[in-house]
């Protein structure tokens, strides 16, 4: 286990990881669409971090226009992680969730209010009782676009934090890393378990923007 749960590894210091895919499901476990491909023509891809992702994505696959969701690992060096490797601080890896949505029903704005509303971005290493690289605060970016929306709104967000007495903000945006998909029970987690462990909250503050 890494000594310093706060601290990310060095790719020398990270697990080697494996070739081999994690096994998932074929369809989302609630609106049964394709939890992997193909994505419908015209159609975009989203993916963020923000604390432990069973909570983090009921918060998208409820919001009108997401056409699918998934969870896994991102932004680390291990190839193909377990969670077990994942919550060892060993691999470098976000806990993230992955979707996909109608940009006809739902702009990519809409979602990064989503994001910033939904945690609290300020925390570093963590997301309230949750502590450790994986619960990072992370916005990855499939586009040029995506990155100038995830950057403007962070200041503007930042800013009125800041006037609210909070820190600075300590997402991290960066271009979308792999997606290494989760184990099949953590796939949809609160809808199998609807009483579940869900330690995220936000900081009760509106994004202005919106």
């Amino acid at each position: 286990m890494q000594e310093n749960k706060l601290v990310l590894p060095s790719p020398s210091q990270a697990l080697p990881g494996r070739k081999q895919e994690m096994p998932v499901p074929e369809n989302h476990f609630i609106n049964g669409n394709p939890l992997k491909w193909p994505i419908p023509e015209g159609f975009e891809r989203a993916m963020f971090g923000l604390g432990c992702f069973w909570g983090a994505e009921k918060i998208f696959w409820l919001t009108k226009g997401v056409y699918v969701t998934a969870v896994g690992y991102a932004s680390g060096s291990t190839s193909n992680p377990t969670y077990e490797e994942v919550c060892s601080g060993l691999t470098g890896h976000n806990e993230v969730v992955y979707c996909v949505f109608n940009p006809d029903a739902l702009t990519y704005k809409d979602l990064l209010k989503v994001f910033w509303e939904g945690h609290n971005p300020t925390q570093g290493m963590r997301q309230g009782n949750d502590v450790g690289t994986q619960y990072r605060s992370g916005i990855y970016v499939f586009s040029s676009e995506q990155r100038k929306l995830a950057e403007t709104t962070m200041e503007s967000y930042g800013d009125k934090l800041s006037e609210n007495g909070f820190p600075p903000i300590s997402t991290e945006i960066l271009d979308a890393p792999v997606f290494y998909y989760a184990e099949e029970y953590h796939q949809q987690y609160l809808a199998k378990i609807p009483h579940g462990y869900c330690g995220l909250g936000g900081t009760g503050i509106r994004h202005p923007d919106y």
